[in-house]
């Protein structure tokens, strides 16, 4: 089945070139089933790009979809013109009263500030809060996983002295779970963050459970115990591209940045670097909208009940 996003995003010819499977309103309208609705609170500077990273994953599952793109109310986005924002989003206040079958927060590069001295910190508390009566499912990713985890569990983050910035293998924890169906035993992922959340503090927390985790960088993938609230600390829905984009950018900046770990090939910027992520980024998006087709209520004002 097709993701159902608006005509007019940017996404949508995109993906269609891809071939991803995209439908219109008028297509979707002509189909006698209910759409998993799915709502993305876009909190990263590119929002454009980040749209398009989400909507390629969704988009690969075999049920419809139709993604909602939200953003934080007062906080006014530096990176991304004001009428794409109006064209494209509503305010998560507009949104508030609307059930999702899943809900996916980003990240958002601001992990070297305390969660409380970010301006839109206590509109995040309230998200987080929401998420948990108006979404059956949430993915919180890099940021936004930090974030849930101290919001939720009182989990601290703690600042590198380098940047965290390649791509490394992670090791599965738990086999067993439904979001990790057909994964290898080890995995490659990007990871672009200032701060971690380390495994021994995830593990004196009795209510979370390590999904997966790498040997150098701590927590990838954690779960709250009981729910389908699910932290991602690290990008498996980036480019092929993105790090080599993000190491540019700081060299022609001059700001100081080792190369990306384990990402270009023989460590030369020269050569394009190799996709190894794909398979396991769309097999956990495939999971999670498995999870929620079978688990979600059928009439969504139900959702949270």
């Amino acid at each position: 089945m097709p993701i159902k996003i608006a005509d007019k995003l940017p996404a949508f010819r995109a993906l269609q070139n891809e071939g991803v499977r995209v439908m219109t309103e008028t297509a979707a309208i002509r189909q006698d089933i209910r759409p998993l609705q799915i709502g993305l609170l876009n909190l990263m500077p590119n929002k454009i790009k980040t749209e398009l990273q989400i909507a390629r994953l969704l988009g690969a599952t075999p049920l419809q979809i139709e993604l909602s793109l939200v953003r934080v109310g007062n906080h006014a986005s530096k990176n991304t013109a004001e009428d794409h924002l109006r064209t494209f989003y509503q305010t998560w206040e507009d949104a508030r009263h609307r059930k999702f079958d899943g809900f996916i927060i980003t990240g958002t590069p601001v992990e070297t500030i305390p969660y409380e001295d970010v301006t839109y910190w206590p509109e995040m508390q309230q998200i987080f809060d929401w998420t948990t009566t108006n979404a059956h499912s949430t993915i919180n990713v890099c940021w936004g996983a930090m974030a849930a985890l101290y919001h939720f569990h009182g989990v601290p983050k703690h600042q590198l002295a380098e940047k965290a910035f390649g791509v490394y293998a992670q090791k599965i924890m738990k086999p067993s779970s439904p979001f990790l169906i057909g994964f290898s035993d080890d995995f490659v992922i990007p990871i672009s963050r200032w701060a971690e959340i380390r495994t021994a503090d995830v593990a004196a927390c009795p209510d979370v459970d390590v999904l997966a985790y790498s040997d150098e960088k701590g927590v990838c993938i954690a779960q709250s115990r009981g729910t389908r609230r699910l932290y991602v600390l690290d990008h498996m829905e980036y480019d092929a591209t993105s790090l080599g984009d993000e190491y540019a950018r700081d060299v022609a900046a001059q700001v100081p940045i080792k190369l990306p770990h384990g990402y270009f090939p023989s460590d030369d910027p020269t050569k394009a670097p190799l996709n190894r992520w794909r398979p396991h980024a769309h097999l956990f998006f495939s999971n999670w909208i498995n999870e929620i087709y079978q688990t979600t209520p059928f009439e969504i004002e139900k959702v949270g009940e």
